[in-house]
């Protein structure tokens, strides 16, 4: 809480208060499913064909992140360059991307820039079998989740490395260091312990959104439900083991996220 004087006041809570209800609800939650998995045979099923599209959403989220990460990283070292020609694209990027829905740049990459891209390459005498049927729909959703996070990334990196005083890149300077050892060695360590949180919560949504790959076929928890639901129509059963997946996913993240937060801070002690 905050005290008179504006400063942060330890509150002295109870251990009751301090006990992890959240937790203790959801592993009531799992119990219960788990009974469910033995005693009732639909929920087996149910449970076996959501498996087969974990690989898939697992495996798209694991390729756009550290893709987009990378594309966030690169457009954020240009919205905060001074050079008009490296600045002025990255915030061409990041505002047309974050102002368009992701569903519909799914869409514009799979059916536009996909296509295009093919026939620009052809017109350059490159890859003259290609034809745009051959680029499977799992490879350019995954590209659209790239373009779509690599903005929302570049955003938070930005705000990151603006926060830091600029005397930091100066004194990086000032003991022999080039501009990119000191961004290597001084700048993005500080920053990423500071968005780390931020980054933790782009990559919980790029898991959510991931199960948007569905509405072009790509077979992951959420197409395999639809199919499921489509032919036996147990909508609550199936969908209710949809969500437990996600969330026992994206609960997985987070700590796995305030894991490296409690190693950052014992590093920075």
């Amino acid at each position: 809480m905050i005290g008179p004087d504006g400063a942060l006041v330890r509150e002295n809570r109870s251990p009751l208060s301090r006990a992890p209800w959240w937790l203790l609800a959801l592993l009531l939650g799992a119990a219960v499913l788990g009974w469910q998995l033995v005693t009732d045979e639909l929920y087996v099923d149910i449970f076996r064909r959501l498996l087969s599209g974990l690989g898939v959403t697992v495996l798209v989220t694991l390729l756009a992140a550290p893709l987009s990460l990378s594309l966030g990283l690169l457009a954020a070292l240009g919205l905060v360059s001074e050079n008009p020609l490296l600045r002025q694209p990255a915030l061409l990027y990041v505002q047309v991307v974050r102002g368009v829905p992701v569903l519909v740049q799914i869409f514009a990459v799979t059916f536009v820039l996909v296509p295009l891209a093919i026939d620009a390459a052809q017109a350059l005498g490159l890859f003259p079998q290609l034809r745009p049927a051959d680029v499977p729909m799992m490879a350019r959703v995954v590209l659209a989740l790239i373009l779509a996070y690599g903005a929302f990334t570049a955003e938070t990196l930005r705000g990151g490395l603006t926060s830091l005083h600029r005397g930091q890149a100066e004194a990086a300077r000032a003991l022999g260091l080039s501009r990119g050892q000191a961004l290597r060695h001084v700048l993005l360590p500080q920053t990423l312990r500071r968005v780390l949180p931020t980054l933790g919560n782009d990559l919980i949504c790029l898991l959510k959104d991931s199960s948007l790959v569905s509405v072009l076929g790509v077979r992951d928890i959420t197409q395999e439900a639809r199919l499921f639901t489509s032919a036996t129509f147990r909508y609550t059963e199936t969908y209710a083991m949809v969500a437990f997946f996600y969330l026992a996913l994206a609960l997985l993240i987070a700590l796995l996220v305030r894991g490296l937060e409690r190693r950052f801070r014992r590093h920075a002690a």
